[in-house]
């Protein structure tokens, strides 16, 4: 417990360290842009590839059982999301707003780097697994959720060839054909990119939080009970669904830690892109994200 604790509070400061940054105009909104861009398509896609490469191989036997509790996970998350933002508002708009909240964790930025602090870098590739039906969901149900409207739900299938979901691909076919003994210079450069993401996202998400007006961050009653039902209620109902699938020791951890991600940032780009008022999602995602600072070891009293 005291040693994830370290880990979280090294993480959130540098949350702080890019907050800072970009108050004293060493860093500003483009850096973000630009180190979000590169972290989405080349170091993420490399930490995932370097998680396979590694002395600890994942058990190839875990492939299939893994990828089917990601998917139970999102399924679940969509239902309870589905049904709870309808109780709580009767706004399409707000509908959909707190239904992406309670769905989309910050899986991608914050998820991949805790769960590489807690459980190693092999971990990554349980984490991609498990992953992956975010990838599928985020650009299509996601996406729609924050847009409304009676259109019919579409599916981008550029997403299945996003750098992301390539490096999943490779990182499957060499754990099933258990394929070993990369070559220093194949397998370093992989881990020295991926290394990267830890610090890089940490960076992105204290810069744009210097981009918020703090002062109307707090207010909001929903938006404080969507974290708690985000950051502890919902995980903690993951737990006992994940236990209850067969699975325990390190899947289980990571499948818990994964599902106690804060809200994730997507969509706060998604309304902005459809001109939606981000004002509701912007406020979760950062009380979520500084809560996570806490509620995260919390949730590993479970594991």
């Amino acid at each position: 417990m005291l040693d994830i604790i370290s880990q979280m509070t090294s993480l959130f400061i540098l949350i702080l360290v890019g907050y800072a940054a970009a108050k004293f105009k060493i860093t500003d909104s483009r850096f973000s842009q630009q180190l979000s861009v590169f972290v989405i398509n080349i170091s993420n896609p490399c930490l995932i590839l370097s998680s396979v490469m590694g002395e600890i191989s994942p058990k190839k036997e875990l492939i299939i059982p893994v990828l089917a509790i990601g998917f139970i996970t999102y399924a679940f998350f969509v239902a309870v999301s589905i049904a709870l933002s309808h109780a709580m508002s009767k706004d399409k708009t707000m509908q959909g707003i707190y239904g992406f909240m309670l769905t989309f964790g910050n899986v991608g930025f914050l998820g991949f780097p805790i769960v590489a602090s807690i459980f190693g870098e092999h971990a990554i590739f349980y984490a991609s697994l498990l992953n992956f039906p975010f990838n599928l969901l985020a650009f299509s149900l996601g996406r729609k959720m924050i847009q409304g409207g009676d259109g019919k739900l579409e599916f981008d299938w550029k997403v299945l060839l996003s750098p992301a979901m390539i490096a999943c691909y490779l990182s499957i076919i060499i754990v099933a054909f258990d394929i070993k003994g990369f070559p220093d210079i194949v397998s370093r450069p992989f881990t020295l990119l991926g290394n990267i993401t830890v610090p890089a996202a940490l960076l992105v998400i204290g810069t744009s939080m210097a981009q918020m007006d703090l002062s109307k961050i707090f207010s909001g009653k929903l938006t404080w009970v969507i974290t708690g039902l985000r950051l502890l209620v919902l995980p903690i109902v993951i737990y006992f669904i994940t236990e209850a699938m067969g699975f325990k020791g390190e899947i289980l951890g990571i499948n818990t830690v994964l599902a106690a991600m804060p809200v994730g940032t997507y969509g706060a780009m998604f309304c902005l892109q459809y001109g939606k008022d981000e004002t509701v999602m912007v406020q979760g995602i950062l009380i979520s994200t500084l809560l996570s600072i806490v509620s995260i070891p919390l949730i590993t009293l479970l594991l």
